[in-house]
């Protein structure tokens, strides 16, 4: 459980990071930058809770969840320009609280007797879910229904916490494993512009 709450905070952190500097890049206040780095290293975690009957969810009854989010917050409102010079900061924030997200929700959705399949659905859950929230806040379409294998790096890494248990595996060095692979996979996936097959509209007619 220990390793569980590691990779839950790491994740919040990360996420948070993200959340507050596509708030900064928005010119929000610093309510603003707060509430976005909040939602977004939280929403994710609230609901696989919620999910799973673990209730009061635990970044609501464990005050460390709303330290890391308000300290990332602070961090990137007060330091940005420093942040900024790091190429794509918010997509490899973004996906660093993906992957961390994706294994701890696995993880503990398994410890809580899910279905594995059930399981990594909702480490995939739990890794898109802050992102969708801090995106309709800022009145953009959630990148889980546009970006690049965004839920398909999620459920990878959340996939291969489950296989591990299922073989038998110890379960942090599963954990590590698939968050590197969720990580990796959304960071090649934005380099080189990977992506599931989109709509395209054909035979359109103007009314």
């Amino acid at each position: 459980m220990k390793a569980l709450l590691v990779l839950d905070l790491a994740g919040t952190f990360v996420f948070a990071l993200a959340g507050a500097t596509a708030g900064v890049r928005r010119r929000l206040d610093i309510f603003g930058v707060l509430v976005l780095s909040l939602v977004t290293a939280t929403a994710g975690g609230v609901l696989r809770d919620l999910l799973i009957g673990d209730v009061p969810p635990a970044a609501l009854r464990d005050w460390r969840y709303l330290a890391a989010a308000m300290l990332a917050g602070l961090v990137t409102f007060l330091w940005y320009p420093t942040i900024e010079r790091l190429r794509t900061p918010v997509r490899m924030f973004d996906a660093a609280g993906l992957a961390l997200f994706a294994v701890a929700g696995a993880e503990k959705s398994l410890d809580f007797g899910l279905h594995p399949l059930m399981a990594a659905l909702l480490g995939m859950l739990t890794g898109i879910g802050g992102g969708m929230l801090r995106d309709i806040l800022l009145a953009e379409v959630p990148a889980v229904l546009r970006s690049d294998l965004y839920a398909v790096a999620a459920l990878l890494g959340a996939g291969v916490v489950v296989f591990g248990a299922a073989l038998g595996w110890p379960s942090l060095p599963c954990a590590l494993l698939g968050a590197v692979l969720c990580f990796a996979l959304r960071m090649l996936a934005v380099r080189f512009d990977w992506h599931l097959p989109r709509a395209w509209a054909h035979g359109r007619r103007n009314p």
